[in-house]
């Protein structure tokens, strides 16, 4: 379906903003004490934290983080052992290494400043249009759009009618800037309160219509919410998957002494030896284990 080419509807950024004011939900990274002690890094790191994370599980991991590597520079002396050791059960854990790296391009490429141009930011390891943006938005001010899942979902229902949104495409990005606000504070905010919008009302599974603010104006609700269908790629189940093999393997290495063991003493008791295998060959293959001599151990 075609995006919109208009602005957004009168009155809907004051009303989303206004509502994002009194009923956001209170995250570390969203006061200023957070901004003020760990600037556009902090930033960086909570938004590597909650990829395909939920956010009570990254509040606490965040916390212990940012207290051991307060800055990039700090965190580009720490080794791949460190990082993977500390990024614990946040799952996903090629996004320690990915921080990592990040941390040194930020140390090497930019004097230990995490840039602020959309393009440099891009430039660096494990960062996609999402990151980059919400760093140059939510740390330094700039007007972008910024496109996560949630958003996507608001933009799905409220703009297309749709019950879901379709794949991620470069035209979300497109359909957000539209609608942003010209000042580039109400810009900000208004990112930050389409996502919560779409974080604690306008759910996947239970939107809570009654008490969304923007009701008035959303096309899925004035077509009485069809069930357009859902082209989201469905996630593989976790119980005695591959990914959990993996987090089992990793769980070991990171409680074994130096962070050191045998292969056959890993993950002894995984009751599929195959599967056991394959993920110590796939955590080799990304750079999460090491193998020499029949011994595995966290990367140096």
């Amino acid at each position: 379906m075609p995006r919109p080419s208009a602005a957004a509807p009168p009155g809907w950024a004051a009303t989303l903003n206004a509502w994002y004011r009194e009923a956001a939900r209170d995250l570390p990274w969203r006061r200023r004490s957070f901004a003020d002690a760990y600037g556009a890094w902090g930033t960086l790191v909570s938004e590597f934290m909650l990829q395909q994370t939920p956010v009570n599980r990254v509040i606490p991991h965040l916390a212990a983080w940012l207290d051991r590597w307060p800055t990039p520079a700090t965190q580009a002396t720490a080794t791949p052992a460190e990082v993977v050791s500390q990024w614990a059960n946040l799952g996903y854990p090629r996004r320690a290494l990915w921080l990592h790296r990040a941390a040194v391009e930020v140390v090497d490429r930019h004097g230990g400043v995490v840039p602020r141009d959309v393009e440099s930011l891009l430039a660096l390891s494990g960062i996609g249009d999402y990151t980059a943006r919400a760093v140059a938005v939510f740390s330094y001010g700039d007007r972008h759009p910024v496109v996560d899942t949630n958003v996507r979902r608001v933009l799905a229902r409220v703009v297309d009618g749709r019950s879901q949104p379709g794949p991620p495409a470069r035209s979300d990005l497109v359909a957000m800037d539209v609608l942003l606000p010209e000042d580039a504070s109400e810009a900000a905010t208004f990112n930050a309160a389409t996502m919560e919008l779409g974080a604690t009302v306008c759910t996947a599974r239970a939107p809570r219509c009654a008490e969304c603010p923007i009701a008035a104006s959303c096309a899925w609700l004035a077509a009485g919410r069809p069930d357009t269908g859902d082209e989201r790629r469905r996630q593989a189940k976790y119980e005695g998957s591959d990914r959990q093999a993996r987090g089992a393997l990793l769980r070991a290495l990171r409680h074994a002494d130096e962070h050191r063991m045998s292969a056959d003493e890993a993950a002894a008791d995984w009751p599929d030896p195959g599967q056991r295998d394959r993920a110590i060959d796939s955590l080799i293959a990304d750079g999460l284990i090491e193998a020499a001599d029949g011994m595995l151990r966290l990367p140096r």
